[in-house]
């Protein structure tokens, strides 16, 4: 993916489906397509036009001779992703034909005239494709990570608000326990499965796994003495850790219509 697709996805997730520059206006989607060789997955911004309830796109390339790599995918793999303002759903693509195909692509060069000259600047038929959501919606898989965390920090909220020993011992246990099983959990399962599916997440998985040694060495040693100075730095390693980890995954597990893993 370029930097600077990746950018607009950024901003358009940060903001509702808003972005500047040189789409600043323009009525953008966020397709998630499944890799036609690769099986991985893809995101790339794309000019919608709405037709009912089905959502219409344009394989333009900016006039290229050779569609975009995203068409080729939806071909291979017809069940996407969609992403429309803060809406999220799954969604059939399916290539438009003939009569339809021309009208549509009318109706949008009618709209922007750039897409007009698209298609005068190749010899190749432009195609669009029309994107008709699935009757139910996504789960929200980020969503369920920043659940577990919110959870975890209830957990380390009761530790550190213990009213007698045992009290005490028995919060930091439950804590740890979980703390454990979340990031054992993480590391053996879900990451590797990320890593196949979004190669550049390496660097910030390498980083979340560095993160996870740091804080169960601190974890083991609530386990021996609940300190008030340990107890501290856990809370403050943690809240780092979990702000970086949401920042990075969220988004990403958002765009998935199943867990991989499971």
């Amino acid at each position: 993916m370029s930097d600077f697709n990746q950018q607009v996805i950024e901003e358009f997730r940060a903001n509702g489906g808003k972005v500047g520059g040189m789409f600043e206006g323009a009525p953008l989607v966020l397709l998630t397509t499944t890799g036609a060789k690769s099986g991985r997955r893809r995101t790339n911004p794309a000019v919608y036009l709405r037709d009912g309830e089905r959502v219409l796109v344009f394989a333009s390339n900016a006039g290229a001779d050779a569609n975009p790599a995203w068409y080729h995918n939806v071909l291979a793999n017809p069940r996407v992703i969609v992403e429309l303002g803060e809406e999220r759903f799954a969604a059939r693509a399916v290539p438009l034909e003939g009569e339809e195909r021309d009208r549509m692509y009318a109706r949008q060069s009618a709209i922007d005239p750039a897409f007009a000259a698209y298609q005068e600047g190749t010899d190749r038929v432009i195609p669009v494709v029309a994107l008709y959501p699935e009757a139910e919606r996504l789960q929200a898989f980020g969503d369920e990570l920043a659940r577990i965390h919110d959870h975890l920090r209830r957990e380390l909220a009761k530790v550190r608000e213990g009213s007698s020993a045992s009290d005490l011992r028995a919060h930091c246990l439950a804590f740890c326990d979980a703390m454990a099983f979340h990031h054992n959990g993480e590391e053996r399962v879900a990451f590797p499965h990320l890593e196949k599916l979004f190669p550049e997440l390496e660097e910030p998985l390498d980083r979340l796994r560095a993160e996870h040694a740091l804080i169960a060495e601190l974890v083991g040693k609530l386990r021996e003495a609940a300190d008030p100075e340990t107890l501290d730095r856990v809370a403050n390693e943690l809240e780092a850790h979990f702000a970086y980890e949401e920042e990075q995954l969220i988004p990403v597990l958002n765009s998935l219509e199943s867990v991989p893993w499971a």
